[in-house]
């Protein structure tokens, strides 16, 4: 079974759990092996949440090394800049 590792850490942020695809999901730190139990609506929901944020690694990706837009902006203007590299990538990918 392959789990959603993310959105499991997030939906149990205080939880020391293990993943294993192969083997399941166990509670850390205990003197047994012991199964623990997610609830899927708490996973879904993270992962809704986890989706939302996609967009700012994106756009991360996307624009130039500060370096690059600083000087553009020294030769262009700060105007320029927002035309050309900051609108272009925002509309590419847009707020969820």
């Amino acid at each position: 079974m392959q789990y959603d590792h993310d959105a499991i850490r997030k939906a149990y942020p205080n939880a020391e759990i293990e993943i294993s695809d192969d083997k399941g999901i166990f509670k850390v730190n205990t003197n047994q092996t012991e199964t623990f139990t997610v609830d899927q609506t708490l996973v879904d929901a993270a992962r809704v949440e986890l989706d939302k944020l996609v967009y700012k690694t994106q756009r991360q990706m996307e624009y130039p090394d500060y370096g690059t837009q600083l000087d553009y902006i020294y030769h262009n203007g700060i105007d320029k800049w927002k035309t050309d590299i900051v609108d272009p990538v925002k509309t590419k990918y847009p707020k969820p």
